[in-house]
């Protein structure tokens, strides 16, 4: 059974679904104004492995995944009419439903190229707006929420355990706010807009029961995931950014509109690191599927990458790093590529070790630093049959996500030359493996593979093939 560290109760609990057989969960999407970067989809990676590794279990699940394209203000005080859907329209010269369908196109294009499965719903903010607008009424009639000049403020004051998911305090909100700018029609400072009147330069705007305006963001989420999974469900992910506010006040709207708890598990990854920095789009340090590819590697080295580090911590992004993960997905296809058929099942007790320690790594709060720990360790062990491995690999493939058979496909050996200098490094190579020099062995295979040639170790020798040939 999937162990998972819940944030909520800061254990790691064993999933447990409410409808036996089947997972119901919600992940936070994009909002679709600019191209997602890989920090991004680190975040949205996460969803992926706990639906692949709960699947790989017999355990069916139902994902939805919003798409923010109603777009964020950039200041809830001031209506300045300005928010970052209509930032890029005007940059772009688009208009703001032209954006947002051109850059959600774009990340269902880039989740696809990382190996992530799709979502069963993909709901856009837009097309509930009558869904928010009921949930903020019900809000109202409960006393959570009250109408000033057309704004609808969420009163946290009202909610017992407003803070429980990210340990605040509301004195430590208060005291929080004291240097921020103040909007004075709110009772509290930690107050949260569920729907802001439109000011008169705001172009998207909907009709209400307070008038013109557009929703706050934290009120889609908890709007559009009742609506398709119901009034409780039980995983929900997200970045650990999200916690506060915007998960916080998910909690406080969809518990204080239902009166119970909505949302069994919450699941959040940590930040990716690039310059010592949070990727992000405000701070200049970005990369993109594109560039990766531009730089000459493949999204899937990516995704490999992330999996070299617990979702729960920190990744610090490095381009050498990158290229390291992109080899050991290579040696992993060539080793298919030279197994040759996979077995149906493997049935030897050593097999059965390794598919029990790679299980057990996944089912531990998705430990993949470990399973891929274990996956090497099969690797190595040639008292396992090459057959018995290559049903192995493939199969932890559906939970790694990382197109190994592709791989081995593209690494069968052929009748190509060899790069100008390889043939030298080759024997040079064999010399040093003849004379146990191993260090001096791996030196020139790690120069072959920048020439780009693959080279796999048997017991009747070597065999190299050329990369993506």
């Amino acid at each position: 059974m999937l162990r998972l560290h819940n944030t909520l109760t800061r254990t790691v609990e064993s999933v447990r679904p409410l409808v036996p057989g089947t997972v119901s969960m919600y992940s936070c999407g994009p909002t679709v104004y600019r191209p997602v970067h890989i920090g991004n989809l680190r975040s949205f990676l996460l969803g992926d492995l706990i639906r692949r590794a709960l699947v790989w279990t017999g355990v069916g699940v139902r994902q939805v995944m919003n798409i923010t394209d109603v777009g964020h203000m950039t200041d809830e005080v001031y209506d300045r009419g300005e928010d970052k859907m209509l930032l890029a329209a005007a940059d772009e010269g688009l208009a703001p439903g032209e954006i947002a369908a051109k850059y959600e196109a774009a990340f269902h294009r880039d989740s696809a190229r990382l190996g992530i499965v799709p979502a069963e719903v993909y709901p856009r903010a837009s097309g509930h707006i009558a869904e928010m607008i009921d949930l903020i009424g019900r809000l109202i009639d409960r006393g959570h929420a009250y109408v000033d000049g057309g704004t609808v403020y969420y009163d946290v004051a009202s909610f017992a355990g407003y803070g429980r998911l990210s340990r605040n305090s509301l004195d430590q909100l208060r005291a929080g706010h004291r240097l921020e700018a103040v909007d004075h029609h709110k009772r509290h400072p930690a107050d949260f807009i569920l729907w802001k009147a439109a000011g008169p330069r705001r172009v998207v705007r909907f009709d209400s029961p307070w008038g013109e305006g557009y929703p706050g963001w934290h009120i889609e989420c908890s709007a559009m995931s009742v609506a398709y999974l119901g009034e409780r469900f039980d995983i929900h992910t997200g970045g650990v950014d999200l916690t506060f506010p915007h998960h916080e006040d998910e909690i406080a709207q969809s518990e204080g509109a239902l009166g119970h708890p909505v949302v069994t598990t919450w699941v959040h990854g940590d930040h990716l690191l690039f310059s010592g920095q949070k990727m992000a789009k405000s701070s200049g340090n970005v990369w993109t599927l594109d560039r990766l590819e531009e730089e000459g590697h493949h999204p899937l080295d990516f995704r490999y990458l992330c999996l070299t580090s617990r979702y729960r911590r920190q990744l610090r992004f490095v381009p050498d790093a990158l290229a390291a993960a992109g080899k050991a997905r290579a040696r992993l296809g060539a080793h298919l590529a030279d197994w040759g058929d996979a077995l149906d099942a493997p049935e030897t007790p050593a097999a059965k070790e390794w598919d029990q320690r790679f299980r057990d790594a996944v089912l531990d709060d998705l430990d993949f630093p470990r399973a891929i720990t274990a996956v090497w360790g099969l690797v190595a062990d040639e008292a396992v049959a090459p057959g018995e491995r290559a049903a192995l690999v493939l199969d932890w493939d559906r939970v790694l996500g990382l197109g190994l058979a592709a791989v081995a496909g593209d690494a069968a050996p052929g009748d190509e030359e060899l790069p100008a200098g390889a043939a030298e490094l080759l024997e040079a190579r064999q010399t040093a493996r003849e004379q146990r020099d191993w260090a001096e062995s791996d030196r020139l295979r790690d120069s072959l593979e920048e020439l780009g040639v693959e080279v796999s170790d048997r017991r009747d020798g070597t065999t190299w093939r050329r990369r993506g040939q």
